[in-house]
């Protein structure tokens, strides 16, 4: 149903009773389906909104689902439908569940679920199957969705027995949510959801509880702490997940240690911050990097020294000693030795370090001369258009006139960087960006499902022409919810960071990297029922960015921006991370 409010409901036929007893959609009362019992069991643990699309062997649930308390968001692809409760998780804090058929249902789910596994979200994916008798016997829409799902899962579930849904349902929360969470896939066959069973007791939620280290533990920390000339924190999406972010920005406050993130890092530490340098990495703050490569304590908070970040490893923070605090006790020693780790509750940890006496103001001097000698600038124009639009600018301007509770999700590639580079985040649920798979086609869905936990919030999803083509058919839910998302659309009319690669290491051989042919995007949008407008010149961008906020409804921008610009700084692949290429002269073929 479509409508122009921030609330989201339904369609319901008005022939439907739910106290009419004949009514095949209900029970007797001491009997439930195996569906019926799946849906209660998700109402129980506290799920309130669903992500689906439906199919032959998940229909008892959407049977079931009509009489239910659980709203459920119709995606036009399975893959929309998991990105979706991805985003939905990310800001709510809350377990995102999506629903498919099996098959290519369940197939169709798995970049989600990767995605979710990589970046540790949330997640229950709960799909249909063939009747248990045909499993095993190539029926139609089989497919092994417990073996092709193995390797990116917590944990997985094949429901054998009715009885056992509301035991499984409550384990598959628990699993997805706690700890280092992730995702959890449960495939219930088709006679398992049809079947009647007795009704019985509830099964009662499990718990989950995490401690922090030890005193010991705690008090080696302060004094490395303490010993320390020129401490920096590493902060990466972990802290978030551990829930750690107001024990993070207190320590803070606290020592005045200087701060760098990650791309998942980005808003555990405001971006405006005194004490916050910036994004560090391939495509890191120059004085971000500099600022690694030259201390003598790196404090890694929930980070786990990913390539992108590091560079070439060996080099990374070459003169620190180590101390690295994680929930899971596997990213430990995975790729860096640690001197001192800590694995215990990372919130408990940061309340309980209080170091003393901290020698560091020299090293905060040079760090924040650095900070400002190599602050971006924001010209009017650049390279070949001078008169055009410059994306850096453009993005730097939206995310200082949308107030602090504003929520920028993203699509992989050049806008990304762009985004993490030069927007405002003030708090984690701010920046949403598939960072660990890389998932274009991620930014519109993860934006319906991040509007949908926050209604009340600013929801901008910055998209560029490639990307958006990924899950483009999600105007349509957007259209039939009348979600109000804003959409920023940048296009370049080319596969943007593929071809700046093509042009640095691959001496300008430029292979499929041609999108010239791209749709007239605003009016695809229009198409959808979705308002939308175009712009190409630098003087547009103020105006343009004011009506795309104050449009009643979703409602779309399309961005045409220079095709050859880039994104600078850049650390050539083997490269230690002070090594950065800057700005070259634009390439002109």
């Amino acid at each position: 149903m479509k409508n122009e409010t921030d609330t989201y409901s339904i369609e319901t036929s008005s022939e439907f009773n739910p106290d009419d007893r004949s009514n095949p959609h209900i029970r007797t009362h001491n009997t439930l389906r195996g569906a019926d019992l799946l849906v209660r069991t998700l109402e129980e643990v506290g799920v309130e909104f669903v992500f689906g699309y439906p199919g032959g062997a998940i229909m008892p649930v959407y049977d079931a689902l009509t009489n239910s308390r659980l709203t459920h968001i119709l995606a036009r692809h399975e893959q929309g439908a998991a990105f979706m409760a991805e985003g939905y998780a990310r800001v709510s804090g809350k377990v995102g569940v999506c629903l498919a058929t099996s098959g290519p249902g369940l197939t169709n789910l798995v970049t989600g679920i990767a995605d979710a596994f990589a970046d540790s979200v949330p997640m229950v994916a709960i799909v249909g199957q063939v009747p248990a008798q045909l499993m095993g016997t190539d029926a139609f829409q089989e497919v092994d969705g417990i073996g092709i799902t193995m390797p990116i899962v917590k944990h997985s579930y094949v429901i054998r027995h009715t009885k056992d849904i509301p035991k499984i349902i409550w384990e598959a929360v628990t699993i997805a949510t706690s700890g280092r969470p992730g995702p959890v896939v449960i495939e219930l066959p088709k006679d398992i959801g049809t079947a009647e069973i007795t009704d019985n007791a509830h099964t009662p939620p499990l718990s989950v509880v995490a401690m922090g280290d030890n005193e010991t533990s705690v008090s080696r920390a302060r004094e490395i702490i303490e010993s320390s000339q020129k401490p920096l924190l590493y902060v990466g999406g972990g802290v978030v997940i551990a829930g750690a972010v107001d024990a993070l920005r207190d320590f803070v406050s606290r020592t005045n240690i200087p701060v760098v993130a990650t791309l998942k890092g980005l808003g555990a530490i405001p971006t405006d911050d005194d004490n916050f340098i910036g994004m560090l990495g391939m495509h890191g703050l120059k004085a971000a990097n500099y600022a690694v490569q030259d201390c003598d304590l790196l404090i890694a908070l929930g980070a786990r020294f990913d390539d992108r970040v590091t560079g070439k490893l060996d080099d990374f923070a070459p003169n620190a000693t180590i101390i690295h605090m994680d929930i899971d006790a596997g990213e430990i020693n995975k790729l860096r030795k640690a001197d001192h780790a800590m694995t215990g509750a990372m919130a408990e940890n940061l309340w309980a370090i209080k170091p003393e006496n901290l020698n560091i103001d020299e090293w905060r001097r040079d760090i924040f001369v650095k900070k400002e000698r190599y602050r971006f600038q924001y010209p009017e124009g650049k390279s070949t258009e001078p008169q055009g639009i410059y994306a850096p600018k453009l993005l730097k301007e939206l995310s200082e006139i949308v107030d602090e509770k504003a929520i920028f999700t993203c699509d992989v590639g050049q806008h990304q960087m762009w985004v993490a580079q030069h927007c405002r985040f003030m708090r984690p649920q701010a920046h949403l960006t598939s960072g660990g798979l890389g998932a274009m086609g991620f930014g519109m869905p993860a934006g319906i499902g991040a509007k949908i936990a926050e209604p009340e919030s600013t929801v901008i999803t910055i998209t560029g022409d490639g990307s958006i083509m990924m899950n483009i058919q999600e105007l349509a839910t957007l259209n039939r919810y009348g979600i109000n998302l804003k959409i920023v659309l940048l296009d370049n009319s080319s596969l943007g960071m593929v071809r700046q690669w093509q042009t640095l290491f691959y001496k300008g051989n430029y292979s499929e990297i041609d999108l010239s042919d791209n749709p007239d995007f605003a009016e695809v949008a229009r198409a959808f029922g979705i308002k939308a407008f175009t712009i190409n010149k630098a003087d547009e961008v103020s105006g343009a960015l004011e009506k795309l906020l104050k449009t009643p409804g979703p409602c779309l921008i399309h961005v045409k921006i220079d095709p050859k610009e880039n994104v600078w700084p850049l650390v050539p692949p083997g490269a230690d991370i002070a090594n950065m290429i800057e700005e070259l002269p634009c390439q002109t073929s």
